[in-house]
């Protein structure tokens, strides 16, 4: 609908010109001013007129009136009619059809991409697990709201870089240390690897709630591994190793990779010089024995850059680490995906990037989301109260399997399927809400298979590729040649035109719930199609081709979006 916006603000800025040629309107002023009506009943497009009042020195309804006298007779509608303050567009659908089949059949899975980002690179950061600590359901946003902004930069064309800046420097490495060295064993570790590792760090927070002295010995074995003991730096990489293994079959099944794994520890040595930056700059500031930066003037804390002990901190690796992508990359933004909870000190790292002079410090962009409880109950690795990604998936995946199982469908398949579904229908739940609600996880709800979800989603999908797989090959290359549309047609038309201005309020807003939204609304256009206008039974030809036509770019345009969430595209289910 792009097209037909803009076409619409041009017949409009001509109408104007001609009306008030003491006050010309432009094009995108009037463009930025129409919208499309959540109820049909007023039109397809609208122009709401008080805006002008003031500049037309003209009533709106007055402005309405005269503006649909020098629009009737343009083909493109069907209709165009003054409603008090409002100029109302009723569309010509079959017309439209034609274009946007035709652009569809064109442009394949191209079709709506905006082409912004030729030869321009974007870093994400994003998904970054606590080495040593497992995937729960807490770890899903950045993941999958990392992944689908990639996805919808490389699709406008983006150079991407992913980057999955694993925690793997820290003081928990200290705690991890110390709980190995006085409760663990090689022989149990290696039976249980991940899930013996967060065993003992549970178990440290418990026993240092009654021995205190526990903490100051987790900091004194950081230190070591910092200054480079061989001992520590061992236990450091065997626990690395194992968690990489863990996490890399959950990013199996979300489809996911990344072009690079450097984590915290990888900027050490890069820190110095960054720090020594500071120093020139006179930035530092000595506060109670530790190194700050004075971000008052901001109405922001001090940004903390070493500890007394000398030790780093978070932003301390994040300033170093943006400076070497920018150095490596060249990167024309940079995304990092966390919770909203570090809000706070991403704004505060950013305004210390900004005043070391560095001049890429507006590309950084950081892209906050909200908590995820379960059941009410906050999430926490410390006290075992988590819920790991890797149990919901494969409930998620038993439940599909039992259902096909319960309806006798072939066994050809069937665990690639049930996998594809049940994981997609715990990403789609996530990824249906916008990226800054806070999401209280019923798990049965989560798994639900009804109404507006993943299985849903991917069931519309294969129903397409059923259909396509009947056509006669005289029909194969069919296209829209429909002089008149069904009100069911003219819906999954304008769905259709949609995508594009989807993908684009997706990229804008760094919102992937633009395009899960998207999805939902294509699957009811198209599924109220198919309930409400034969296709392959249609006895007139030329009706026939175009409803296959409209099937077909269904098909392109669902299978593209699912793909930018995340969601395997199934042809059968």
């Amino acid at each position: 609908m792009l097209i037909l916006k803009q076409q619409t603000a041009d017949l409009l800025s001509s109408a104007a010109a001609a009306l008030w040629p003491q006050a010309p309107m432009s094009a995108g002023d009037l463009f930025a001013l129409l919208e499309f009506p959540p109820d049909p009943a007023m039109g397809d497009l609208a122009l709401p007129c008080f805006k002008l009042a003031r500049t037309l020195r003209t009533a709106p309804p007055a402005i309405a009136a005269a503006l649909c006298e020098a629009c009737r007779g343009d083909d493109r509608y069907l209709s165009v009619e003054a409603v008090g303050g409002y100029l109302n567009f009723r569309v010509n659908f079959a017309a439209v059809g034609r274009r946007v089949c035709a652009d569809i059949a064109l442009r394949g899975e191209d079709y709506g991409s905006p082409h912004t980002g030729e030869g321009r690179t974007v870093v994400l950061d994003y998904s970054s697990p606590n080495v040593a600590k497992p995937f729960h359901v807490g770890h899903l946003g950045t993941t999958v709201i990392g992944h689908s902004l990639r996805l919808l930069h490389e699709f406008a064309g983006y150079k991407c870089v992913g980057i999955n800046h694993l925690g793997d420097w820290g003081t928990q490495f200290g705690k991890l240390i110390c709980a190995y060295r006085r409760w663990g064993s090689k022989e149990a570790v290696e039976a249980r690897e991940i899930d013996e590792l967060v065993a003992l760090y549970v178990r440290f927070h418990a026993e240092a709630e009654a021995d205190p002295s526990l903490e100051d010995e987790a900091r004194a074995e950081f230190k070591k591994l910092e200054t480079g003991d061989p001992d520590n730096l061992a236990l450091w990489r065997w626990f690395i190793d194992i968690s990489l293994r863990e996490y890399q079959k959950t990013y199996r099944q979300l489809g996911i990779t990344f072009d690079s794994y450097n984590g915290e520890s990888f900027y050490t040595d890069k820190m110095p010089r960054q720090i020594e930056r500071m120093r020139e700059q006179n930035l530092l500031r000595i506060d109670d024995g530790a190194s700050v930066v004075d971000l008052s003037a901001w109405n922001m804390p001090p940004c903390l850059i070493l500890k007394r002990d000398g030790s780093t901190l978070y932003p301390t690796r994040d300033i170093a680490a943006a400076v070497y992508r920018a150095e490596t990359y060249d990167f024309d933004k940079c995304i990092y995906v966390t919770s909203a909870g570090q809000s706070r000190l991403f704004a505060q790292w950013f305004k210390v990037v900004e005043l070391m002079g560095y001049p890429w410090y507006d590309r950084l962009v950081h892209v906050p989301y909200g908590t995820v409880s379960i059941n009410g109950e906050k999430l926490s690795t410390r006290s075992g109260n988590v819920i790991l990604l890797k149990d919901i998936f494969r409930a998620a995946i038993d439940k599909v399997r039992e259902i096909s199982i319960q309806k006798n469908e072939s066994a050809e398949g069937r665990e690639e399927i049930a996998e594809a579904v049940g994981v997609g229908a715990i990403v789609f739940y996530y990824l249906s809400n916008n990226r800054m609600r806070d999401i209280n996880l019923v798990i049965e709800d989560a798994l639900s298979f009804d109404g507006n979800t993943g299985p849903y989603a991917q069931y519309t999908y294969a129903r397409t590729c059923s259909i396509l797989a009947k056509v006669a090959d005289a029909d194969a290359s069919a296209s829209f040649d429909a002089v008149a549309v069904t009100a069911e047609e003219a819906d999954l038309v304008r769905c259709l035109a949609l995508f594009p201005e989807r993908v684009q309020a997706a990229l804008d807003e760094y919102e992937p719930s633009h395009v899960t939204r998207y999805i939902l609304d294509l699957c009811a256009a198209f599924n109220r199609f198919y309930h409400e206008c034969s296709i392959l039974g249609c006895e007139d030809a030329t009706t026939r081709r175009s409803r296959i036509a409209l099937t077909r770019c269904t098909h392109t345009v669902l299978g593209r979006a699912l793909t930018l969430i995340c969601l395997k595209k199934t042809e059968k289910i």
